[in-house]
């Protein structure tokens, strides 16, 4: 089994509050959930109206697959049209022994 902890930086270019913000980041984080096996949470940036950090922790039974998934969650963020992806960092998590 392999795991990591994925850290996504957006910018949400249209919202005036936060209200409008998590109107625009609950149907991504929902998409996330429902393109696999993804646990997805806003982990920082929460009164921020234009900038949110999420996230991200995927599993796969392994290392190829795992790369694969994180390759589509990318893919993913990257289609969507309502926020823009500043950077992604990576940890994979070390197996156990």
């Amino acid at each position: 089994m392999r795991a990591a902890a994925v850290r996504v930086e957006v910018h949400i270019p249209t919202p005036q509050s936060l209200k409008e913000k998590r109107g625009v980041l609950r149907p991504t984080i929902e998409g996330l959930r429902r393109l696999g096996s993804y646990s997805v949470a806003e982990v920082d940036n929460h009164n921020s109206w234009q900038r949110a950090t999420l996230g991200v922790a995927v599993v796969a039974p392994d290392g190829q697959s795992l790369g694969m998934q994180i390759s589509k969650m990318r893919r993913y963020l990257d289609s969507r049209h309502d926020i823009d992806v500043l950077d992604v960092f990576i940890s994979e998590l070390e197996r156990p022994e």
